[in-house]
């Protein structure tokens, strides 16, 4: 998980963002998928997503202050799956899809013994493109999938406390990025 941001290059106060390194999630959920032809499938996969995410703010081009911003998403996808011929016991296969996610994590107050500086938005819309390849077995099928989650919305609650102003006004936009790697067991 990740974020992608604009800077503000007008602030007054020498406080510039930084996104941290990409953090690790884990995701657990289930599939509904229906076939619309021998190619097509329509799936819709809710999950429940864990994460976190990290800012870095350098105030006055020398400190930094690192800020982790936990994530525990509900997560509604809606795909299309094309499907290649199957070859022996594989077959891979491409999806492109829109999910809504809803971040139940996200607060409406800043925390600031817990290093709070900014408040996100719970609700996110993503844009989804991947690619797996399908393995069928004596009892079930197991799936290996690579996806990328685009977010649209920009995630910035712009509730402002005096204090943390200069980190909320550092930012002019702030979008989720999630790359999966998902195991399906059908």
């Amino acid at each position: 998980m990740d974020f992608t941001f604009g800077r503000n290059y007008k602030t007054v106060n020498d406080t510039f963002a930084d996104v941290g390194t990409p953090m690790l999630g884990f995701q657990v959920g289930m599939i509904c998928d229906f076939r619309l032809g021998e190619y097509f499938n329509f799936r819709i996969l809710p999950s429940f997503n864990f994460g976190q995410r990290n800012l870095s703010y350098y105030v006055n081009k020398k400190t930094i202050i690192d800020m982790k911003i936990e994530s525990s998403m509900l997560d509604f996808p809606v795909q299309i799956k094309y499907k290649a011929k199957r070859i022996n016991n594989y077959r891979p296969y491409f999806i492109v899809g829109m999910s809504a996610r809803y971040d139940l994590a996200s607060k409406n107050k800043i925390d600031p013994e817990k290093s709070d500086y900014i408040l996100l938005k719970p609700f996110d819309f993503y844009y989804e493109f991947g690619f797996g390849i399908d393995y069928y077995l004596q009892y079930f099928k197991f799936s290996t999938e690579l996806k990328l989650c685009l977010g649209n919305v920009n995630v910035i609650n712009r509730i402002i406390d005096i204090d943390n102003a200069k980190y909320v006004n550092a930012l002019t936009k702030l979008t989720s990025n999630i790359f999966m790697l998902s195991f399906h067991f059908e």
